[in-house]
């Protein structure tokens, strides 16, 4: 199963994946997204490849 991870040192909270993907992520109020689940992949993997910083990864 695929699930996505978030590194919180990279992220800078700017919300991309949250506009992206709103049904799948959430920033919290550090402005870390929070991953809901079930996760759509494919829309997961466009909030993936439009993360700013790449603090976001899919991994099996």
């Amino acid at each position: 199963m695929t699930r996505v991870v978030v590194d919180r040192e990279v992220c800078m909270g700017a919300g991309v994946c949250e506009m992206e993907a709103p049904e799948v992520f959430e920033l919290d109020a550090d402005g870390v997204p929070q991953v809901h689940e079930p996760v759509d992949l494919a829309v997961v993997e466009t909030a993936v490849r439009a993360c700013p910083t790449g603090a976001l990864q899919l991994m099996d």
